[in-house]
C-alpha cells in the first residue's frame, strides 16, 4: 500500500506537515510500518477547502484532519489490510 500525502502549497498551510507525523504515529502504533510506503506529494489536484489531500494507492481521499484522522485511519488502511489478509 502506498499512501501520499499532499504538501504542495494549500495543503502544506492547511497542516500537511502534522498529518504526516499522525501517520508515521499510527503506522508505527499499529506495527504496520513494513507494510505501507508513506510519502510526500506535490499537489494531487484534489483541493479542498478543509483538510488535506491523500491518496491511498489510486484512490484519492480529500478533506482529512487531525479531528477525523483516527477515523480516516482504520477505514482506509486498516481495514484494508485486515481484508487483504483473508
Amino acid at each position: 500500500m502506498i499512501i501520499q500525502v499532499c504538501v504542495g502549497s494549500s495543503c502544506h498551510l492547511k497542516g500537511s506537515e502534522e498529518i504526516v507525523g499522525l501517520f508515521e504515529e499510527a503506522l508505527k502504533e499499529h506495527q504496520i510500518e513494513d507494510e505501507v510506503v508513506l510519502v510526500g506529494s506535490f499537489c494531487i489536484g484534489k483541493c479542498s477547502r478543509n483538510g488535506i489531500t491523500v491518496q491511498i494507492d489510486d484512490d484519492v481521499h480529500v478533506g482529512v484532519t487531525k479531528e477525523n484522522f483516527r477515523e480516516f485511519f482504520k477505514s482506509n488502511i486498516l481495514d484494508v489490510i485486515e481484508n487483504e489478509g483473508k
